[in-house]
């Protein structure tokens, strides 16, 4: 379901709105079983009208790059707090049609479940893509939780409500904890497992850490 790169900008959010509730239905949490053997990363970078949006595989666990897409696109729609994937989605999804081979999960530079809607970009296009996927952010968008210890692996629930939507999980020691939370076939314990297991010296997990370092350099040279 596509939005339309032009008209009037409120009826386009009621547009989005109905895409968000629609997809939302189809998101699927559960446990992600043993077998990912080819991890990605995705993040985009920006350049006046430009967007580059790059998808980065490596092999799991070893955690060694693999391949590289990336796609340069114009943006068609405004940013906006909550409607990421439409800004950022059809050069993501541009840019993975290019890859020769495909993951068997993606990590994405944003939010899962944990969402307004319900529907971050990591469950949306996890839901398109019909794919595993999680969001791993470095800020949150909505929700309360508990400092967790500062120690790397320690984590605490992130909470709507009642509802856990998500983790806060200290990526490295005593560095500001990343915000995780399931886009679509996978559930909270297993987003924080594979995030922590794909995370090493840094704040982020590697995959997304060079998806980013690429969008950026190419956005840099446009």
């Amino acid at each position: 379901m596509k939005i339309k790169p032009r008209g009037n900008i409120k009826r386009r959010i009621l547009l989005a709105l109905r895409v968000q509730e629609f997809l939302r239905k189809k998101v699927m949490l559960r446990a992600l079983k043993d077998g990912v053997e080819v991890v990605g990363g995705v993040d985009a970078a920006f350049k006046g009208r430009k967007i580059v949006a790059t998808v980065s595989l490596f092999s799991f666990p070893a955690l060694l790059p693999l391949e590289d897409k990336s796609h340069v696109g114009e943006l068609s729609f405004p940013y906006i707090p909550g409607f990421l994937s439409f800004r950022e989605g059809p050069a993501i999804l541009m840019a993975y049609k290019k890859l020769s081979f495909k993951p068997q999960l993606l990590l994405f530079d944003g939010q899962g479940i944990a969402h307004p809607m319900g529907l971050g970009i990591a469950s949306h296009l996890g839901v398109l893509l019909k794919i595993p996927t999680i969001g791993c952010a470095k800020s949150r968008l909505l929700g309360e939780y508990q400092e967790p210890g500062p120690l790397r692996g320690q984590w605490s629930y992130l909470y709507r409500g009642k509802e856990k939507i998500g983790a806060v999980l200290r990526s490295v020691d005593h560095v500001k904890p990343i915000f995780v939370s399931p886009g679509h076939l996978t559930d909270i314990e297993s987003s924080v497992a594979f995030v922590l297991s794909c995370t090493t010296r840094f704040r982020t997990p590697e995959p997304i850490r060079r998806a980013d370092v690429i969008s950026k350099g190419i956005a840099k040279g446009l």
